[in-house]
């Protein structure tokens, strides 16, 4: 099914919606934002979930995003990462603002120090205090992992299973990252995308970079899919690029 511009920009909005207020989003909400009837948006949402991209809960009237729509969603993000001008022609999808206190904030932790095993644990802790996921970096043959406790208390996590196949994702993270060695700048997995873990409802959000250690150097965070994917994404690729000049200098 190809989207229309407006079936696209209510999909997004649900994504973010749902990332700030961790709860489903209804049709009232989306009418108010879009200047329609609660009506034209339910007839929207409709056709968004016989898509695939939302799913609508039991116990709800509003919907949620599926892994279709939080993908559709991350891949216009890289788009708009990718091409400049996007960021001039729609400033708030990315927010600068707190992207650009975060980059401060996590340039100041990697350059107190003069060792790389250093400013890598400094890049990590950064990016648990600014995201609120766990961070994790590999360092040589070890995976240093930040915030795991901060993890658990999101919403998503009060299932026991989810928490043991989240712990499953990683104990198996670093032979994965070894064996598998993914090459974009950017990666990013979503829920069933990852490797391990598959029912965790988990995106993996890393960045590769070069470092004393090893030319497929990883860092980045693991957090539920609902997240606020504009803002991560662009603070996870920073913490790589400041790694990769701080390590190598």
């Amino acid at each position: 099914m190809n989207l229309t511009q407006r079936q696209k920009e209510i999909l997004f909005a649900i994504i973010e919606e749902y990332a700030e207020m961790a709860a489903p989003v209804g049709s009232i909400t989306l009418a108010k934002l879009f200047g329609v009837s609660s009506a034209t948006i339910r007839s929207e949402m409709a056709r968004l979930e016989e898509a695939g991209y939302l799913v609508q809960p039991h116990t709800s009237a509003g919907r949620v995003p599926t892994d279709s729509g939080y993908r559709l969603y991350v891949n216009s993000l890289t788009d708009e990462m990718i091409n400049e001008k996007s960021r001039e022609t729609n400033p708030a999808r990315l927010l600068p603002g707190k992207e650009d206190r975060g980059t401060r904030a996590i340039e100041l932790r990697i350059s107190s120090g003069n060792r790389a095993d250093f400013a890598i644990r400094s890049a990590v802790d950064s990016l648990v205090e600014l995201t609120g996921n766990l961070g994790l970096a590999t360092i040589g043959d070890q995976l240093y992992l930040a915030g795991i406790s901060r993890l658990f208390t999101q919403p998503e996590f009060m299932d026991t299973a989810r928490v043991q196949s989240v712990a499953k994702l990683l104990d198996n993270l670093e032979p994965w990252l070894r064996e598998a060695a993914p090459g974009e700048p950017l990666n990013i997995f979503i829920g069933q995308e990852n490797p391990i873990g598959k029912t965790s409802e988990v995106s993996l959000i890393i960045s590769k970079f070069r470092s004393p250690y090893s030319d497929n150097s990883y860092i980045g965070v693991l957090g539920p899919t609902r997240q606020n994917y504009s803002r991560v994404m662009s603070l996870v690729r920073r913490a790589g690029n400041m790694l990769e000049e701080v390590c190598n200098a």
